[in-house]
């Protein structure tokens, strides 16, 4: 029998994405599963309910769940959301364990079975299903307008009657997805860009860019695509040379965040006090504590005649492609999961089996049931 695939209204504050978008709905409907949609759901992303051709709409998310074996979700589901989902249901999105464990208890207690898509190995072969690298794509491109659009000057070299104006200098920090976007932006609008990582592979990438890479001397190639912790000494070293370039520039766009971690303070108070009049920080790991030390999440402050601004949830900002990304991610995660509309999953498939949070009442990824359990057998 074809599983029913639910999509509800996201209960975030400020979401405006959504986790199933007209297009890719029309794929999952190929596959043979039926959809069923919360009235109202994509409208915050511009997808009224009559884009979505051949999908049953309801009116509220208890009736949803109440007919959906699968869920797809931006966001984990709050505990009332768990509490009408029936058990054993499906559910599919960015889980954020570390920062809800008391939902993560209740899925396993209601034997829910979720996938965290933030846990899909970061391999070649999972590239497509890979949300944390399509929606940092999203943030890092909105990064840098956001630091051109409170620049107090122009980023392009322009030539004028009244002279030449220099392009704006910009300094990325981290050279991760976002990063990267950041460095392209930022130098489509005509800024004279650097860019900075500890892990000395992403030169070629940041220079490729037309950006210049900032060497400190100092490494941190770690596991899984994230940079390990630095010695004292290294951030010594490290800071004393990033610093100075950091206090020349116009504008800092800092991208340095680990999931489930505190982002590393690499922009010190004193460091924003030496900065230019006007100078402009947009922190993107601001969610975590921020890179810089007087980052406060989701404000906007001026420091010394610094503007520093630590924005929250950044890619709902763009709630048309950044949930056309997000859709298409969750397709090719569960594609090779529907079998003729119905939900066979492949446990031997090591995508599969290391993107389970629970499964079966247990929670199933073990960093997370150490969190919530307290233990790690």
């Amino acid at each position: 029998m074809p599983i029913s695939m639910g999509v509800p209204k996201e209960i975030e504050q400020g979401e405006r994405r959504v986790a199933l978008v007209p297009a890719v709905a029309d794929r999952f409907s190929r596959l043979g599963v039926d959809i069923v949609l919360q009235s109202g759901a994509g409208s915050r992303s511009h997808y009224p309910d009559d884009a979505y051709e051949g999908v049953r709409i309801v009116d509220s998310a208890a009736e949803l769940y109440a007919q959906s074996g699968l869920v797809l979700k931006m966001h984990p589901p709050g505990e009332e959301e768990i509490e009408q989902m029936r058990e054993g249901t499906v559910v599919v999105g960015m889980m954020q364990a570390h920062r809800y464990p008391e939902r993560v208890a209740k899925m396993r207690d209601r034997r829910i079975l979720s996938f965290a898509m933030e846990l899909v190995p970061r391999i070649s072969r999972a590239q497509s299903m890979d949300v944390l690298s399509s929606q940092a794509a999203v943030a890092g491109y909105k990064a840098a307008l956001m630091a051109a659009d409170r620049a107090s000057i122009f980023f392009p070299m322009l030539t004028t009657a009244a002279g030449t104006i220099r392009p704006a200098k910009v300094v990325v920090v981290g050279a991760g997805v976002a990063g990267l976007q950041a460095i392209a932006t930022a130098r489509r609008l005509g800024a004279m860009v650097e860019g900075y990582d500890v892990r000395s592979a992403t030169r070629e990438q940041v220079e490729s860019l037309g950006a210049r890479f900032i060497d400190t001397g100092v490494s941190a190639e770690g596991s899984g695509g994230y940079a390990r912790e630095l010695t004292e000494e290294e951030k010594q070293q490290q800071q004393e040379v990033l610093e100075k370039h950091l206090v020349a520039a116009d504008a800092v766009i800092t991208t340095a965040a680990i999931p489930g971690r505190p982002s590393p303070r690499i922009i010190r108070r004193e460091v924003v006090e030496q900065m230019k009049p006007g100078a402009v920080i947009i922190d993107l790991a601001a969610e975590g504590g921020g890179n810089c030390e007087v980052t406060e999440a989701g404000r906007q402050i001026v420091h010394r005649d610094v503007i520093v601004y630590g924005p929250l949830n950044v890619p709902s900002e763009l709630p048309v492609h950044a949930s056309e990304m997000y859709s298409k991610n969750l397709l090719n995660f569960l594609t090779p999961m529907i079998e003729d509309g119905e939900f066979k999953p492949d446990w031997d498939d090591e995508v599969i089996a290391d993107s389970v949070l629970t499964r079966d009442g247990e929670i199933v990824h073990a960093a997370t049931r150490e969190l919530v359990e307290g233990t790690s057998s």
